[in-house]
């Protein structure tokens, strides 16, 4: 017969294996033991100056929380995208091209490298959300009204995306200088922590407001599981899907802000290169079915933060650029397998036959 406290136990291990979190928990741990083993300085942080003088802390756990900012922001677009449509948008990088361009059209006006700013900074961020949610709304119209699949109808702008942003600066490449503007993707002057991870932290309380009085979340996971029983219920699933492909575009719009304002200027076959990609993992490491549903919103924006901590390792243990992708595929397979709620549900079922296994041997 088993004890209370060994009933408590097995109880407890088979309710957290059933948490999509646990997962990108789990990941995160095993990466920062990892580090601690191979090299405790990873998690050195140290305080230094900018070249304009103003304190800022560097560090890889710093450059974690910096570029892992922009992908949990794009997380959150795509995790709505794949819980509606049971499909991913890839054409979320040359959106952020299409959209970085047109900030530093509005910014820079008809000159390439403008002495001051042809316009507020405000302005060229709302002309860039309406070019990015106007790009989600052409998937979203093809996804939701003439059922393409997903990956199909956002194909035409992840090939076409890079191209048309090089047209809106005729193939220029512009350059602001008003320092203003690098402080979305560096450092406000007197705060020592990268503006990026305010940003996002915005955008995380918005969406939890969102989702917490407003019954989106509701709708979008009752249209993600079964379309037609919805509809049955007074929900307009077409209407739905194509809605979170226009607010992925806002999270594109912010996310292009912090890419351009990180160097002023733009590479249009570079900005964003395969970010999509890591977008997607971060859903998947989220334990969110990519076939739609049930999502947890927390969960895919830890596993953007997990994805970027693999990304830093790897870089920070001098992986070859071109073999990048192939570690961190291994190693995302891996995380996303374990993450499928059947395999937890064995690893559940398997401890719960070790534990009766050890209660006869001790009867």
């Amino acid at each position: 017969m088993s004890t209370p406290s060994e009933s408590k136990l097995r109880s407890f291990f088979t309710g957290l294996m059933r948490h999509q979190i646990v997962i990108p928990l789990a990941a995160l741990l095993l990466l920062t033991l990892f580090n601690l083993i191979a090299d405790p300085g990873f998690f050195k942080i140290s305080l230094g100056y900018n070249s304009d003088n103003n304190p800022v802390l560097s560090g890889y756990l710093i450059s974690i929380i910096d570029y892992g900012s922009e992908l949990a922001i794009l997380a959150i677009g795509m995790t709505l995208v794949t819980a509606a449509s049971g499909g991913q948008d890839i054409s979320v990088g040359a959106t952020i091209a299409i959209a970085g361009s047109v900030i530093l059209r509005v910014l820079c006006g008809t000159e390439s490298r403008p002495e001051t700013l042809q316009a507020p900074i405000i302005v060229a961020f709302l002309v860039a959300c309406l070019v990015a949610m106007l790009c989600g709304a052409f998937n979203g119209s093809l996804v939701a009204f003439f059922k393409i699949q997903p990956m199909v109808a956002t194909l035409i702008l992840f090939t076409a995306g890079r191209s048309i942003a090089a047209w809106i600066n005729n193939n220029e490449l512009p350059i602001v200088s008003d320092v203003s503007f690098s402080y979305f993707g560096g450092y406000l002057p007197g705060v020592p922590i990268p503006t990026p991870f305010f940003i996002a932290i915005i955008c995380f309380v918005i969406t939890w407001a969102v989702l917490k009085y407003t019954n989106l979340g509701l709708y979008v996971q009752a249209v993600g599981i079964n379309e037609k029983t919805s509809r049955l219920n007074g929900l307009n699933p077409t209407f739905i899907k194509f809605l979170t492909y226009v607010l992925l575009g806002v999270c594109v719009a912010v996310s292009a802000l912090i890419k351009v304002s990180r160097l002023s200027t733009i590479n249009y076959s570079v900005i964003a290169k395969d970010i999509e990609m890591d977008a997607i993992l971060a859903v998947a490491l989220g334990g969110n079915a990519l076939s739609g549903g049930k999502f947890n919103m927390s969960a895919s924006i830890l596993g953007a933060y997990v994805i970027q901590f693999l990304t830093t390792t790897l870089y920070k243990f001098e992986v070859q650029s071109d073999a990048l992708s192939a570690y961190k595929a291994v190693v995302v397979i891996i995380l996303v397998v374990m993450s499928a709620p059947a395999v937890r549900e064995k690893i559940s079922l398997l401890f719960n036959k070790m534990s009766a296994k050890k209660q006869a041997q001790s009867a």
